[in-house]
């Protein structure tokens, strides 16, 4: 019976009608919905948790607080019901937690509270590194990426602030994800193609192929992996409470990253290469959904004031400037009223080589939703302008 509620809802949406607005933000999700895409169900209609999921939620959490449109919130309610069932068990990525924990709050059942605390509970038996990094999954062992600390910390910390305010241990360990993180991908000075940036990821270990002899870091700064880490730690930031003793060292990674990552665009489109570290490089390209990532991170990180702008608003117009190319390149009109995204680049992983060769030989697709949410919430900041 659930099943064919999960079809029946998601022909409802499918029907949804797009014309197109004025807002960015608002046609990228209401295209997103016409298009069934986040839904918690995969092409075959049957459910899956996905951290893309999570981010697209995460923007439609945004948008239903700004519009009021109970569209978004049903969406948002619709897809994470496809994967929680009514006793709360769930299964899969933690980048659905927070919408968990919003949707518990909004609704007050008790079963979004039970798929929480499975979740919280899979965190104390993950697998760690010698130094407590999680590992990025169990088929990497050792390895911890840029990408795990936008699927786990963001629901580490949301979580302990709303059930477990004084638990020092776990705040002092969400502070050491992103430490660690930081510590052991940064590029030194002296690194060939140096950015100051992050690599995408390290092996605790040294037994990959990638990994660097010194901290056992990859060869690459690809710009989603930091993408995924520059939002984490805006996003993490509006959650920690600024008493707690992990929030300046958090907040002094983002102010040494954000004008490394301005800096490290392309100084005539504004937007960044898919391999930071090889700007210009023949296969190379602007890639989609890093820019927008580090866009909404810009943008948000200005609002809030964790960093302060130059005195001639060098920050602010580099964000806007990257955000008109994306408009302008990276956006299509369908003639039944959506919008196309262009240029996100499908995967990148570390399973293999992880040098500018895979990278640059992975698929790039058109709405590939890791990239169409991040421009609805690059958008959302935008607006907010």
């Amino acid at each position: 019976m659930k099943g064919h509620m999960r079809v029946l809802l998601t022909l409802v949406f499918a029907g949804f009608a797009v014309a197109r607005p004025s807002s960015y933000a608002v046609w990228a999700a209401d295209s997103a919905i016409a298009r069934g895409q986040g839904n918690g169900l995969d092409s075959r209609g049957n459910a899956i948790v996905s951290y893309e999921h999570g981010e697209f939620q995460w923007g439609l959490r945004q948008l239903f607080e700004k519009t009021g449109n109970t569209t978004y919130f049903d969406y948002i309610k619709n897809g994470v019901d496809n994967i929680v069932f009514p006793n709360g068990t769930v299964h899969g990525s933690y980048q659905t937690g927070p919408t968990f924990l919003y949707l518990l709050e909004k609704t007050g059942q008790a079963k979004y509270r039970t798929a929480a605390d499975i979740f919280r509970g899979q965190l104390n038996s993950h697998p760690r590194t010698a130094q407590g990094q999680f590992w990025h999954k169990l088929k990497y062992p050792n390895q911890g990426w840029l990408d795990g600390v936008y699927m786990g910390e963001i629901f580490y910390a949301d979580y302990t602030k709303r059930f477990q305010p004084t638990n020092t241990t776990a705040w002092a360990d969400i502070t050491q994800q992103f430490t660690l993180m930081f510590q052991n991908t940064i590029q030194n000075a002296t690194a060939p193609n140096n950015t100051g940036l992050l690599y995408h990821g390290y092996d605790f270990s040294h037994h990959t192929v990638w990994a660097s002899p010194d901290r056992g870091h990859s060869p690459e700064v690809w710009d989603r992996a930091l993408g995924w880490y520059s939002m984490a730690l805006v996003d993490a930031l509006e959650i920690i409470p600024q008493s707690n003793p992990g929030y300046q060292s958090i907040l002094t990674i983002l102010k040494t990253l954000i004008p490394r990552i301005k800096d490290a665009a392309d100084p005539t489109s504004g937007v960044w290469w898919l391999v930071i570290t090889q700007p210009g490089r023949a296969k190379n390209y602007f890639e989609s959904s890093g820019s927008a990532m580090f866009v909404y991170s810009m943008l948000k990180a200005l609002r809030l004031g964790y960093i302060q702008d130059t005195a001639d608003g060098s920050m602010l117009k580099a964000a806007r400037k990257a955000y008109d190319y994306m408009t302008q390149n990276w956006v299509v009109q369908n003639s039944d009223g959506t919008m196309n995204w262009l240029n996100t680049v499908i995967v990148g992983s570390l399973d293999t080589t992880g040098d500018f060769n895979y990278y640059v030989s992975q698929t790039v697709d058109v709405n590939d939703l890791k990239g169409l949410a991040a421009f609805l919430l690059a958008s959302l900041e935008i607006e907010r302008l």
